[in-house]
């Protein structure tokens, strides 16, 4: 399998699925793992993954929030 470890706008526009300016505009603010080499943004793959891991919403939190909304529709 050969997977790059560091990707371009492009390559990760493609990879994540998203816009390439949400992207850029996203790694100015330093709201995604990057790094700037000159003119051009680089993302280290692995870095991504752990960011996009830890985006995910807590499940339990989540779940419990339903619940409580459940019970009160049924008062």
């Amino acid at each position: 399998m050969n997977r790059e470890k560091w990707l371009t706008i492009d390559e990760l526009t493609e990879y994540l699925k998203m816009g390439r300016t949400k992207l850029y505009r996203m790694a100015q603010n330093g709201e995604i793992p990057a790094s700037k080499i000159g003119n051009q943004w680089r993302f280290d793959r692995e870095e991504i993954d752990l960011w996009m891991k830890s985006q995910r919403p807590v499940v339990g939190k989540m779940s419990a929030e339903r619940g409580k909304r459940a019970e009160h529709e049924y008062d």
